[in-house]
C-alpha cells in the first residue's frame, strides 16, 4: 500500500519527511564550517524558506490520535526508540533540533542537546547523573557556579566530591580516583582550559585511570568535560576518553553576546536520561534562541580563527611589556607536562587566557579602568575583547584558601580576545598598562 493509497483510506496527510543530509561529495566528507549551511534542514518543509524560520509554538498537531499515542509510548519508555516528531516546545522544536544536529557535526558525536544556559545544561546533566550518596570526582578548577552547584547545592542533597588541579599527573589523578571508589562514583567532570587559570586537563590520563579503576563496562562512570573555552574548533574531547562534552554557548557558538544558551554532545546512551531531565524540569533552549545559533554557527569557524590569530599578536606584546608578570596562554606552553598536554589535546591556543600583573588588585583595576577598546565585562568568546577580574568578580563566591590554592590571584585579569584589529587592541592594553 502506498502512502497515498494510506491517506486515502484513512483520511490522514502523512507527515512530510526531509530530504537526506548531503554529507559527502565525490566520496569526500564534508567539513563542519560547510555543513553549517543546511544540515538538518529542508527548505521544501517551509514553504522554500532558504533559512529555518522561527517556529515560535507551545505545542504540535498530531495526524491521527494513533499517532499522538505512538509519541506518549515513546515518552514514556512503553516502546523502545524514544518519542517521534514534535508535541509539546519544552521537550523539543524544529528549531532545536535543527541545532542540536549541527552541534553534534562539530565533534562528530552521536546526539546532541540544547540547553536554556551553560549552567541548566550543567545542572540538568548532573540531576540526570548523580543521586544521593554518590560522588563526584573533578578537576579543579571549575567555573565558579559549578563548584557552588556541586559542592554546596548537591551536598545538601548528600552528593559527595573529590577533585585534583587541572594539571595533575597520571599518578595524582589515580590517587583521588582509587580514594572515591571506596563510595559510589557516577560522574567523573573536567573543564579544560580551567576558567580562569587556563590550566589544562589530562583527559586520556583521566580516561585511562577511569578504565583501569572502575573497568571500561557501562557502569564505569562517564567522563563529561566543558569545552567552552577551546571548542569545538580548537579542541574536541570526545577524540581523547571523554562521553560527554558540556557548552556554554553563549560564548564561541553564539559568539556575539547577545543570547544566553548551553549544550551538551556526546554518546547517544548517556544522552537519553539527559533529554528525559530536560523534557521533566524544561532547560530546553528556546526557538528565538536556537535560531540565533544557527545563524552565528555559520560563522563560527571564521570568528574564532581571527580571534585566535589576534590573540597571538596581543600575547607576544603582552610577553615582554615590563609590568607584565605572567601571561597564562597555552601558544607560550614549553618543555613541561602543560605542553605535552597541550600538543595531544589542542590545536589552537584559544582566544582567551590570564594575564598576570606585577601588583594585586589595585594594579589590576587601574589596567582594568584604562582600557578604551577593550570593555570591563564577564563573559567570553564574542566579537568583541572582554577583560574582568576573576579574583573580585566571578569567583568572588569562592573561599579564599581555595582561591589561593587555584591560583586565582588579585593580580589576575582575564582576557578574552575578540575579532577587532590587532594593532588597534595592543595599542589599548598598552595605554592601559602605562596607567598602572
Amino acid at each position: 500500500m502506498t502512502k497515498e493509497t494510506e491517506a486515502q483510506l484513512t483520511g490522514t496527510t502523512p507527515r512530510r519527511k526531509p530530504k537526506p543530509d548531503i554529507d559527502t561529495i565525490n566520496g569526500r566528507r564534508l567539513k563542519p564550517s560547510t555543513l553549517m549551511m543546511g544540515h538538518g534542514y529542508d527548505p521544501m518543509l517551509s514553504e522554500g524558506s532558504l533559512k529555518p524560520p522561527i517556529f515560535l509554538t507551545s505545542t504540535f498537531v498530531f495526524e491521527n490520535a494513533a499517532a499522538g499515542k505512538r509519541h506518549f509510548e515513546g515518552v514514556t519508555g512503553k516502546r523502545p526508540g524514544g518519542a517521534e516528531g514534535l508535541v509539546y516546545s519544552r521537550f523539543n522544536g524544529p528549531d532545536q533540533e535543527i541545532l542540536e544536529d549541527r552541534l553534534s557535526v562539530w565533534e562528530d558525536a552521536e546526539e546532541a542537546l540544547s540547553f536554556s544556559s551553560g549552567m541548566s545544561a550543567i545542572a540538568t546533566l548532573l540531576l540526570a547523573t548523580v543521586k544521593p550518596g554518590d560522588t563526584i570526582v573533578h578537576s579543579g578548577p571549575l567555573y565558579a557556579a559549578t563548584e557552588t552547584l556541586i559542592a554546596r547545592i548537591l551536598g545538601r542533597f548528600g552528593v559527595n566530591f573529590l577533585d585534583f588541579p587541572a594539571g595533575a599527573t597520571r599518578e595524582e589523578i589515580d590517587a583521588v580516583m582509587k580514594k572515591a571508589a571506596e563510595g559510589h562514583v557516577s560522574l567523573i567532570y573536567l573543564e579544560s582550559p580551567a576558567n580562569p587559570t587556563n590550566a589544562l586537563v589530562d583527559v586520556e590520563a583521566v580516561a585511562a585511570s577511569r578504565d583501569a579503576i572502575f573497568g571500561k563496562g557501562p557502569d564505569a562512570p562517564p567522563i563529561a568535560i566543558d569545552n567552552t573555552f577551546l571548542g569545538p574548533l580548537w579542541q574536541q574531547p570526545l577524540k581523547h576518553g571523554a562521553d560527554l562534552v558540556v557548552y556554554s554557548l553563549t560564548k564561541y557558538a553564539g559568539g556575539h553576546s547577545d543570547l544566553v544558551a548551553g549544550g551538551v554532545v556526546g554518546k547517544k546512551a548517556l544522552i537519553d536520561p539527559i533529554r528525559l531531565m530536560r523534557n521533566t524540569i524544561g532547560t530546553i533552549t528556546d526557538p528565538n534562541t536556537a535560531w540565533m545559533l544557527l545563524r552565528s554557527l555559520e560563522t563560527l569557524e571564521l570568528r574564532m580563527t581571527r580571534a585566535g590569530e589576534n590573540a597571538a599578536k596581543v600575547c607576544a606584546f603582552l610577553r615582554d611589556h615590563p609590568k607584565v608578570e605572567h601571561v597564562g596562554y597555552l601558544g607560550f606552553l614549553e618543555g613541561d607536562r602543560q605542553a605535552d598536554i597541550y600538543k595531544r589535546h589542542c590545536t589552537g591556543a584559544g582566544s582567551t587566557f590570564s594575564l598576570f600583573l606585577k601588583g594585586g588588585e589595585a594594579e589590576a583595576f587601574r589596567f582594568l579602568d584604562a582600557l578604551k577598546i577593550a570593555k570591563l565585562a564577564v563573559s567570553l568568546g564574542g566579537t568583541e575583547t572582554l577583560a574582568s577580574h576573576p579574583a573580585g568578580m566571578t569567583h568572588l563566591s569562592v573561599p579564599e584558601e581555595r582561591k589561593k590554592a587555584l591560583g586565582i590571584t588579585d593580580n589576575l585579569v582575564r582576557i578574552s580576545i575578540g575579532v577587532e584589529d590587532a594593532d588597534e587592541l595592543i595599542a589599548d592594553f598598552e595605554q592601559a598598562l602605562a596607567a598602572v
